[in-house]
């Protein structure tokens, strides 16, 4: 597993690895010597996946505190491009986003505690894993609109809950982190 930085201090690049052979593909997805070596989070809580369509976004979604976690995400199927923003107020890339394409078996992208989280399905479908480090408060539950965080979406016409598109707008976040 390689490790790298991104545009943002302390989200991590993984490239995962693969091995082909005859009967299809191994992928190996964690490793807590190399997420220890790094200083990610090792001790995962919860695992949970979706299945999104073509031009669905999903996001920008956190947990508020004291239930945020750090986030391990990475594609089984298809392609997606995964935003991320920096909700903590005392990081020099406060309200900042990266955008990274994620594709399927190749790589992840872990998110520490304090960013929200979403994404663009690229391909007709892309199914998304998830490994958090604390268990789902729905209290806690939250997001900011994600067309109101300065990305230019590559998207005609998004496909977006009802939930996502009720957020409220970065501009009127007060983070808490």
């Amino acid at each position: 597993m390689i490790v790298k930085p991104t545009a943002l201090a302390d989200v991590m690049l993984l490239e995962n690895f693969v091995s082909h052979d005859k009967r299809g593909i191994f992928v190996k997805t964690f490793h807590a010597g190399a997420f220890r070596e790094h200083g990610l989070a090792v001790d995962f809580r919860e695992s949970y996946y979706s299945v999104s369509h073509k031009d669905v976004v999903r996001g920008m979604h956190f947990q508020l505190p004291p239930y945020e976690h750090d986030k391990l995400v990475y594609v089984t199927q298809g392609r997606i491009l995964d935003v991320i923003v920096d909700l903590r107020s005392s990081s020099p890339f406060y309200l900042q986003f990266a955008a990274i394409e994620l594709k399927e078996h190749v790589n992840a992208v872990y998110i520490p505690r304090g960013f929200a989280h979403g994404f663009l399905t690229l391909s007709n479908t892309a199914t998304v894993v998830y490994n958090v480090n604390s268990v789902y408060e729905a209290t806690a539950d939250s997001g900011i609109r994600w067309d109101t965080i300065g990305f230019s979406w590559p998207v005609r016409t998004p496909v977006v809950s009802d939930r996502d598109a009720a957020f409220g707008s970065m501009a009127d976040l007060q983070s808490t982190f």
